[in-house]
């Protein structure tokens, strides 16, 4: 039987509001990394994750991806996702 899918939505600290979908993935957390460049200019990661703990590893990817790239700084915010049948509006 095949598996039912939904959409998933992510609402951060800041109001942003992701969705993805329709999908069957098991997806629970969304994370966004964002860098300030050497150049001042902001660039924007983002993705999903199966479990929180595989969500926190970004953290510390994000630390050493500042060190190596030689980011001015970053910020990663980590949040659940809500899962519906249809869309959520942002």
């Amino acid at each position: 039987m095949a598996k039912r899918k939904v959409y998933l939505t992510a609402r951060l600290p800041d109001g942003y509001v992701k969705t993805i979908g329709p999908t069957a993935l098991a997806l629970t957390h969304y994370w966004r990394v964002v860098a300030v460049l050497a150049s001042g200019k902001t660039e924007v990661f983002w993705g999903h994750s199966k479990s929180l703990a595989e969500a926190k590893k970004t953290q510390n990817l994000a630390v050493e991806a500042a060190a190596t790239r030689g980011w001015k700084s970053h910020h990663v915010d980590i949040v659940a996702v809500e899962r519906t049948e249809t869309p959520i509006a942002g």
